[in-house]
């Protein structure tokens, strides 16, 4: 068999290859087993495009990967940044030049935003019931969250919102099948990454006293409580407040815990409820919007 017989196998070996794109948590570049280095402007372009899956006109992709570069010097560097991308099917332009990633790219971001979808999907609690909790590692990272250029910011906020509510609702619909434990941990995720955010602490609160953990939630109130106090001076009122609020005097509020509007956000196992005052606050509810 001739060389040249082998280098071409070889090539078409790697031009099947698919190629994967990882920009949360940090970028990334994969061919197969292989990652691939890129040069530094050829990287900000290929996670750029993977970040915005629309095709982009080259001169305003230009002046917003190089803001504060004329418009002559911008394009000469687009053009170095495409030079500098030697991997097959990576790129691709369409009929009026616009850049974007090859049709067959795998991109990690567009399969979080998959993910997103399907856990607000009404069959979600059918399929928790029936196969348990569904993978969420793709939720659990910003887009490149230690790259500082603007663009970047405001997809990354954005990001950032839609898998925090993501991972709120999954826990919620883990608490209505009874997936107690699964519940806790995918609001624990939540809760890590945005402490003071009060929709994920109470979807932490209210999974651990679904699950009979009453000194679990409030412990977490009262952090949460902290972390107000330490972040604005105060604590002011909540939607964990009514969902932790006491039906008798015998409530075991915890140190520095009050008493605020006398309603239930979820049943827990062994508390007796007063016929005329049991209202209910039903687990999903809208929050205070904190």
């Amino acid at each position: 068999m001739s060389d040249d017989h082998c280098r071409s196998s070889e090539s078409s070996s790697e031009s099947d290859v698919v190629p994967y794109v990882r920009v949360l948590g940090a970028f990334g570049l994969r061919a197969g087993d292989r990652a691939i280095p890129l040069p530094v402007d050829s990287r900000r372009l290929v996670a750029y495009l993977a970040v915005h899956p629309r095709p982009q006109p080259t001169a305003a992709l230009a002046a917003t990967l190089w803001p504060g570069v004329g418009p002559v010097p911008a394009a000469r560097l687009l053009d170095e940044a495409v030079a500098g991308v030697d991997v097959a099917g990576l790129l691709a332009a369409d009929d009026l030049g616009r850049l974007h990633l090859g049709d067959d790219v795998v991109v990690d971001l567009a399969e979080a935003m998959l993910l997103v979808r399907g856990l607000s999907a009404p069959s979600m609690l059918r399929t928790v019931r029936e196969i348990g909790c569904p993978e969420t590692a793709l939720l659990e990272a910003d887009i490149l969250p230690s790259w500082t250029a603007p663009w970047i910011a405001v997809e990354r906020e954005r990001f950032r919102q839609l898998r925090l509510s993501a991972l709120e609702g999954l826990s919620g619909t883990l608490t209505a099948a009874d997936r107690h434990d699964d519940a806790v941990a995918v609001a624990r995720r939540a809760v890590a990454t945005a402490p003071s955010r009060e929709r994920s602490r109470r979807a932490l609160v209210e999974a651990l006293l679904a699950g009979g953990h009453v000194a679990d939630a409030l412990a977490e109130y009262e952090e949460f409580q902290r972390l107000m106090r330490n972040s604005v001076g105060a604590t002011p009122d909540s939607e964990l407040d009514r969902l932790l609020a006491p039906l008798d005097a015998g409530w075991p509020l915890g140190p520095g815990l009050h008493r605020p509007v006398q309603r239930w956000g979820v049943g827990m196992p062994g508390a007796a409820r007063g016929a005329q005052r049991g209202r209910r606050l039903a687990a999903g509810s809208p929050a205070s919007g904190r």
